[in-house]
This record gives structure tokens, C-alpha cells and sequence, in this order.
């Protein structure tokens, strides 16, 4: 019986058969993330009616001592709890006690093993204000963490308290790997960062997250923070936020010149390599900065800073300032005085692509603290240049996104704040000048440079590399940028461009960033806000590519004519033989050069493993091919294309 067709192709369920390595059952089953909706957390991803944060305020008057190495500082934080609960202790953390010999960080594996080590901090006194009483309290310090006990418990929905502290600690050289000094030709730098004991993050999901410093990074409430660094008058201190006090510790030249910057596209510089060497002044100054709405700060401080500015364009007419500032072993022509344009073409374009830029200045700073960020801040490497400056500056930069506007936990999920963000970066590779430094095929994620769905091949067939969702600190570094950077950055590049379409992703995912922007969203919130606002249900995907590392493996196993003449048609086998799935094209070529494309939905799989595609009457098949774009990573491509048998 001859079949007529007036669709490109009929799926029968009859012609769906199982496929050995996949069970539609397993691969579909329905996916509920882990924690639940309620009133905090909606159905949508958003957060709920009810959602609550709390706020943590500093105001801190800190002192670096050059020749010692050590910075001191008194501290004052406002602590509100917003939650519902009443709270009988509070929870610090206390970063700079990852440096000492017995650190957890150090006895359990850090990458970054030690052998030179700091003494952490020294807690001087406590004091708690509460309730019009001042008194003093003993701390109980715990590795990185710090646990005060309140003599009256803090009552929820916006009750605060009040605590003085007071610390010293020796900066760590650069085996402090996040913060360090380092020695330059006109003096040592000073990446300070991690520097104040901060609120640990009391929220809906975990209670207080009291996860100890080992490797990962940060999770921190939002705050405003009001700082003032007392260093060598002759120093420059070059902080987040806004500096508050620039007729004091700046030149008339420099205010002039930093004015000059705020209206210019080209770089401005403010301190030229003219101005180093000089005598500077004798005694002290005091730098005074104030950073709004922020989860941390950091600064760094030199006297062997140049100093070069230019204006960011945001959208709704705003701007803001880039800064960079560099000792002159890094004034080579291909080297720093380019950063200050490479971070205002990675602002202005993260602003329009996805979230207005927050912060007034964004700086990039070059020491000894290489490759890592802050908000607004970003510590890069004396001797980076050339594309790997402009990639570094990206990235870095790019974090003021994730986590540093999208308060994502980093000690739990590093693949949300790095993989997202190694996703945007791809995007300002291509945008930069056309793309010269595109595309973003950094050697350590991918080191082929080749297709990255080829890349991504090795890691999925291997039995031991951990699923995305595992806890950050058990991810062995060998597998920390496979997995925590590529592979989740890829999963958001399949999810955009193959499974919901650039039309639906954008918006989508622009949509959960300004919904979480200074909130702190979950892995749970993210998925299901992609599924609601991208209309499509992705639990194949999350199961296949979060929760479990599987492979995808599509194949046409056949092609044959309805009678033996092509005219009445013909039947295309295809078939997924893993269990990871994906949408995917089949591409018919015929005889005389017309070529039919067809679309795959994940869903012709939902039934069975193998499905037997009915095309209508036409030339003779030259060829049938899956995935002829070459976009999926398929672990087997030499199945993916076919000819018919000769009639």
C-alpha cells in the first residue's frame, strides 16, 4: 500500500523500538529540584512572596604596615535579620585563618598546598552592642569561623545588633594565592582582599552556612560598606566603591585628570610612569571609601601604581569608570595600557547583552594576586598580556555578574558563578573589535582549541569525573575548570542555542539575573526559572547534563525506499543509543543537490530508542545525516551518516 504523506515526516509509535544504553523512562523521568517552592522561593523560579535576605553593614578604620606586613583595623558591623527566626549566636567568617599550618584548607588538600603560612588572625576584642547596652563577648574561633554567643537573642523581621571588633593579621605574600604583597621596581603591591571578618549568610535553605574556607570561594549578605585605609602618604589606595576624600589624598592634577576620564572613551591617564621614583610626601594619609549595596570589598595599595581611567557608557545614559593600575614592569605596549579599554568593552557589553553594570568604578589591578575578583575589582597578573589580558579582564570583570549581583553560593555551587560567567565571556570575545580574540578557546578548558562539543567528549566518558552537582570542595582539580567552568558554560551554550533557541533563552535568563540581582538564588531557582520563562520542560537536560554525566550518542541506522522505488517514499532510521539526549537536525541530500532538513525534538525519543522517519516521494538519497552542523556532542560520529543500499 502506498503511503502518501502531507507532512515532511510521520512518526509511527509502532516503528519505536529500545535502544541498548537508553531507557526513555530514565532519561524523562520527571525532575524535581531539591528544594522545594514555598512562600520564599516560587513555582517560577522567582523569588516568593515572603522571600527575606539579611543585611549585613561594615564600617571599618583599617592601617597597613608596610615594612611589618600587617594590617589592623577596627570594625563595626550592623547586623539585621530579616528572617523569621530568632537568633541566639551570630556565625563570621574569618578567611585569613586559611593561611595558618593547621587550616582545614591546608591539612585537607588544598590546590594550592602550602609551605609557607600566617598565624590567620588575631582577634583583639568583641564587643556587642544590643538592645542600648554595650558588652563584651568571647569568641569561640572554629578554623574560618568565628561564632559570637548574644546575651539577648535577636528577634527576626528586622531587629539588629550591633558588633565592635577588633583584629590584626600579617599579610600573606603570594602563597596567599587571593591576597598576597608582592615586590615591584618601585615597591611592593598590596592586594588586600578577604580582610575584615564578615557575617556568614543565615538564609531559608541551609539555616547559617557555616561551610568552612578549604578551596571554593564565597557566599556573603549584601551591604553597604564604609572603609578608611591609613598607609605611607606616598601610597595610593585603590579600592571599590566610591572614594570619598579625593581633595586630601589625590593632586589637583589628578582630580583634573580622573574628571577629564569621566567623559572620555579614550583612556585618560591619571598617574603617568613620569611620577614614579619621585620623593613623595612624608607621613601618613588616610583614604576614605564608601561601597553601597555590596557583599565584599577589596583594595589594593602601591606607591608603583600608573593609573589610567576612561568612561563606561551604560545603558539609560548612565555611566560609570573603568581603572586600571599597574606597576611599569607592565607598561609594555602590548601589556597594561590596554586594560582600561579591554574592561570598558567587557562593561558596556555585559551591560547591554544581559544586566546593567551596578557600581560606579570597575578597576582591573596588576600584582600579585593573579586572576581573581572582587566586586567592581578585579586582580590580575603583572605579566599578563595580549589576548590573555583581555580574556582575564573579562572573566574577572565578568564575576561583578556572577556572584557578585547574582549572590550565587559559592561554597556550595562554583559551577553557577564560574560557569556563567565563562558563558558571557564568550560573547565578549566575539563582540571585542569583531572578534580578533575570539572565539574564547582558552587552552585550559578546551586544550585542542577545537570544536568544544568535541572537547567536552573525554570528560563525559569518563567513569570518574563528578556530575555539576556536587558539592564544590569534593570536585578533585583535576576535574575543577573541566567541569566547574566548560562543562557548565557549554551546558548553557547547548541550552541556548539548541534546545530553546536564542529567542527564548535571552530573555529567559535575563529575566532570572534582574529577578536575583543582590538576592541569593539556588541551583533549584535556576532551573525552574529556564523552564517556566523558556517555555519548555528541560528535565532531560538537567537530569542528563547536571545530575549525572552522561553521554549522547545519535546514529541513522537505515535508509530504504517504500517498494524499493523513490519515488513512493522512504524510510530513515534513527535512534539514540546513550542516554543523554538532545534536539537535534536530520539532513536528507538528494540526487540533483535538494537537500531536506528535518526537525528532532528531544521528544522523539520519549517512547523508545530507535524511530523510523517516513519521508515523502522524491529523487533517489544520496545521504542521511544527524547532527550536520556538528553542534552536539556526539561521542560516536561515524554513525551519524548513511546511504542507501543500491536498488
Amino acid at each position: 500500500m502506498r503511503k502518501t504523506l502531507l507532512m515532511a515526516m510521520l512518526l509511527s509509535t509502532a516503528s519505536r523500538a529500545q535502544t541498548p544504553g537508553f531507557n526513555p523512562n530514565e532519561t524523562f523521568a520527571p525532575f524535581t529540584p531539591s528544594d522545594a517552592v514555598n512562600e520564599y522561593r516560587s513555582a517560577n523560579g522567582a523569588p516568593g512572596p515572603a522571600y527575606w535576605q539579611n543585611r549585613a553593614n561594615y564600617t571599618i578604620d583599617a592601617r597597613l604596615d608596610v615594612a611589618a606586613k600587617t594590617l589592623s583595623a577596627t570594625e563595626t558591623i550592623t547586623y539585621i535579620n530579616n528572617s523569621p527566626d530568632t537568633l541566639d549566636s551570630l556565625w563570621l567568617q574569618l578567611d585569613q585563618n586559611v593561611y595558618r599550618r593547621d587550616s582545614r584548607g591546608n591539612i585537607a588538600g588544598d590546590r594550592r598546598r602550602r609551605h609557607d603560612f600566617t598565624e590567620g588572625y588575631s582577634i583583639d576584642a568583641v564587643a556587642i552592642g544590643q538592645g542600648g547596652t554595650s558588652y563584651s563577648a568571647t569568641p569561640l574561633v572554629s578554623d574560618t569561623r568565628m561564632r559570637i554567643a548574644l546575651a539577648k537573642p535577636l528577634a527576626g523581621h528586622g531587629a539588629s545588633v550591633k558588633l565592635h571588633i577588633t583584629y590584626h593579621y600579617t599579610v600573606p605574600g603570594l602563597f596567599g594565592g587571593r591576597t598576597s604583597w608582592i615586590d615591584s621596581k618601585n615597591g611592593p603591591i598590596f592586594d588586600i582582599a578577604q580582610w575584615f571578618p564578615r557575617l556568614c549568610v543565615f538564609d531559608d535553605i541551609h539555616g547559617w552556612d557555616t561551610l568552612p574556607y578549604i578551596v571554593q570561594e564565597f557566599y556573603l549578605d549584601y551591604g553597604d560598606i564604609d572603609y578608611a585605609v591609613t598607609v605611607p602618604a606616598d601610597m595610593l589606595v585603590l579600592g571599590g566603591g566610591v572614594l570619598l576624600n579625593p581633595q586630601e589624598v589625590l593632586t589637583a592634577q589628578q582630580r583634573a585628570r580622573l574628571e577629564k576620564a569621566r567623559n572620555s572613551d579614550a583612556t585618560i591617564t591619571i598617574r603617568g610612569a613620569d611620577e614614579l621614583g619621585r620623593p613623595g610626601p612624608a607621613g601618613e594619609r588616610t583614604w576614605r571609601y564608601h561601597f553601597a549595596n555590596t557583599r565584599d570589598v577589596a583594595f589594593s595599595a602601591s606607591r608603583a601604581f600608573i593609573w589610567d581611567a576612561a568612561r563606561i557608557n551604560l545603558p539609560g545614559g548612565k555611566t560609570a569608570l573603568a581603572e586600571s593600575a599597574y606597576p611599569i614592569e607592565s607598561a609594555g605596549p602590548n601589556d597594561w595600557p590596554h586594560s582600561t579599554e579591554y574592561l570598558k568593552d567587557s562593561v558596556e557589553h555585559f551591560s547591554q547583552r544581559w544586566y546593567p553594570y551596578p557600581y560606579t568604578t570597575a578597576w582591573n589591578i596588576a600584582g600579585g594576586t593573579s586572576g581573581m575578583e572582587y566586586p567592581g575589582m578585579a586582580f590580575d597578573g603583572i605579566d599578563d598580556l595580549g589576548k590573555d589580558l583581555f580574556w582575564i579582564t573579562a572573566h574577572e570583570i565578568g564575576h561583578t555578574w556572577f556572584p557578585m549581583t547574582v549572590g550565587f553560593n559559592e561554597r556550595h555551587d562554583a559551577w553557577m558563578d564560574e560557569g556563567f560567567n565563562t558563558f558571557i565571556d564568550i560573547f565578549e570575545s566575539d563582540d571585542y573589535k569583531g572578534g580578533i580574540y575570539g572565539p574564547k578557546r582558552d587552552p585550559e578548558y578546551a586544550p585542542k582549541g577545537g570544536n568544544p562539543v568535541d572537547e567536552i567528549l573525554p570528560l563525559l566518558a569518563d567513569a570518574a569525573a563528578p556530575p555539576i552537582l556536587t558539592r564544590a570542595d569534593v570536585i578533585p582539580e583535576k576535574y575543577r575548570h573541566p567541569v566547574t567552568y566548560f562543562k557548565s558554560a557549554l551546558g548553557l551554550t547547548l541550552l541556548r542555542n539548541e534546545i530553546l533557541g536564542p529567542d527564548r533563552f535571552d530573555p529567559a535568563f535575563r529575566k532570572f539575573i534582574a529577578d536575583w540581582a543582590f538576592k541569593h538564588p539556588k541551583p533549584s531557582d535556576f532551573f525552574r526559572a529556564m523552564a517556566s520563562a523558556g517555555g519548555e520542560d528541560l528535565s532531560y537536560w538537567w537530569r542528563g547534563w547536571y545530575l549525572n554525566n552522561w553521554q549522547l550518542d545519535f546514529a541513522v541506522t537505515g535508509v530504504s525506499y517504500i517498494d524499493n522505488n523513490p519515488a513512493h517514499g522512504a524510510h530513515v532510521g534513527v535512534a539514540t543509543l546513550d542516554k543523554l539526549v538532545l534536539p537535534t537536525l536530520l539532513e536528507v541530500r538528494y540526487q540533483g543537490g535538494a537537500t531536506t532538513r528535518i526537525a528532532l525534538p528531544a521528544e522523539t525519543w520519549i517512547l523508545g530508542g530507535h524511530v523510523e522517519l517516513t519521508l515523502p516521494g522524491g529523487p533517489p538519497i544520496v545521504s542521511a545525516t544527524i547532527d550536520p552542523d556538528h553542534k552536539l556532542p556526539d561521542r560516536d560520529r561515524g554513525n551519524n551518516s548513511i546511504a542507501p543500499p543500491p536498488r
